[in-house]
């Protein structure tokens, strides 16, 4: 990873990061990491590995190829762009943290059912 990307990568993660309103101490602990390193990596310091990636995308609620993408791990062709409805949700500012995670989670379950019915359709 070059700086520049680890720089881009950790902006990403700090953005995410303000969307979903936790400090670095509670983002770091979400996703198992010390405190310090979750700073650098969000100065673009630190350049951490795809596991601890996939640690910080599950506490942040975000899928962990968003971040292999942002990471340049994965080419952005093959990963899907991240939700615009997602990000909105994110962002909305009347809402509270856990009505977020609550409309996210009925979005997700709303994209599952529709994955699930275009894949029997496919089998018929």
């Amino acid at each position: 990873m070059e700086k520049d990307q680890a720089k881009h990568l950790g902006a990403f993660i700090k953005e995410q990061r303000r969307l979903a309103e936790l400090s670095v101490r509670r983002l770091a602990e979400m996703a198992g990491v010390s405190n310090p390193y979750l700073s650098q990596i969000e100065r673009g310091l630190r350049r951490p590995s795809a596991e601890i990636l996939q640690q910080i995308a599950k506490a942040l609620e975000i899928s962990s190829e968003t971040l292999y993408v942002q990471a340049g791990i994965l080419d952005a062709e093959r990963s899907p762009e991240p939700s615009d409805v997602e990000a909105a949700i994110r962002r909305a500012t009347e809402l509270s943290g856990e009505q977020k995670g609550a409309l996210l989670g009925v979005y997700r379950s709303f994209l599952a059912v529709d994955e699930s019915n275009r894949e029997q359709i496919g089998e018929r």
